[in-house]
């Protein structure tokens, strides 16, 4: 027991360590029970559809035909890889999957390259018109891609892009920037304006500046952005089916597939399900990066 200081006979009531116990951890987990609940009820309904279309890429066309995607719980010898091994043997879904893979590739790195220099010259340049151009930018964000698609179509069908990994790259770039511009810059402003002009003392360029101090520190936003623009890129449909017809992502080859086969279902589950683990594993390989753009600048 303590003591009070000068007065040694005084004893100093300690506090009592009140530590929560176990009576109160279930008080306190039985209180958001409900709400656990719920959400796992609304997750479970969203895992569904995905779990069910899994299950149906498994099953063979018979099965499918006569029975639910659910009977493969009772009957799990119905399951099969043969579907996929199929579909990669079919020369219109694989060409497809590549023309994806190029054109999700393209249309982010060409994107986030020019968006990177436009919001460093918009956070940390000063020229005329700076924030004239930048309101711009931010009411490009607004238009539809629907309102541009017949003009495009038009002046892709006279300088011969249409129907090109070019031409879908170059569209998705266009209206990938106004949004990418715009959240760059936001982070670049967050940047300690010390740190530049610092490297400007010792006689860095703007480039040298940009390549060695701004992008490193950037990492973060720059990965979130390059995710949503590939999801966006990789999911896109009515792009590619308003500019192309040879050149098809995996998106018109699935809808073609349904289109022109209806009872397809062998072919049309495994490439839609394969259509959809791809995302999820750039997204899943790059999410910590995700999650530290979107946290990024909210703490000072």
């Amino acid at each position: 027991m303590a003591t009070v200081a000068g007065h040694p006979e005084t004893p100093l009531i300690e506090p009592v360590d009140r530590g929560e116990g176990l009576g109160h951890s279930i008080v306190r987990a039985l209180s958001h029970a409900p709400l656990t609940i719920l959400l796992a009820f609304i997750g479970v309904m969203w895992l569904v559809p995905t779990l069910g279309l899994f299950f149906t890429s498994l099953l063979p066309a018979s099965v499918i035909s006569s029975e639910g995607w659910w009977t493969i719980f009772s009957t799990p010898s119905n399951a099969t890889l043969e579907n996929y091994r199929n579909i990669f043997s079919d020369e219109a879904i694989t060409s497809a999957l590549l023309t994806t893979v190029w054109i999700s590739i393209g249309s982010t790195i060409l994107p986030i390259i020019v968006a990177a220099l436009a919001a460093y010259a918009f956070a940390w340049m000063d020229f005329p018109g700076r924030d004239w151009l930048f309101i711009g930018v931010i009411a490009m964000i607004v238009v539809p891609i629907q309102m541009a698609l017949i003009p495009i179509f038009s002046l892709y069908d006279r300088v011969h892009l249409f129907d090109t990994l070019a031409g879908l790259i170059l569209f998705h770039t266009a209206f990938g920037l106004p949004l990418a511009i715009f959240l760059l810059r936001n982070f670049f402003v967050g940047i300690p304006g010390e740190l530049l002009e610092a490297a400007r003392i010792d006689g860095a360029s703007e480039i040298r500046i940009f390549t060695r101090l701004i992008l490193p520190l950037s990492w973060p936003a720059i990965a979130s952005l390059a995710i949503f623009q590939f999801l966006w890129t990789w999911n896109d449909l009515i792009v590619a089916l308003s500019l192309a017809r040879s050149t098809q992502p995996i998106t018109v080859a699935i809808f073609t597939q349904l289109r022109q086969f209806g009872a397809n279902i062998e072919i049309i589950a495994p490439a839609a399900f394969l259509s959809l683990t791809i995302p999820l594993v750039v997204f899943f390989a790059f999410q910590r990066y995700f999650v530290q753009g979107l946290l990024a600048g909210s703490v000072k």
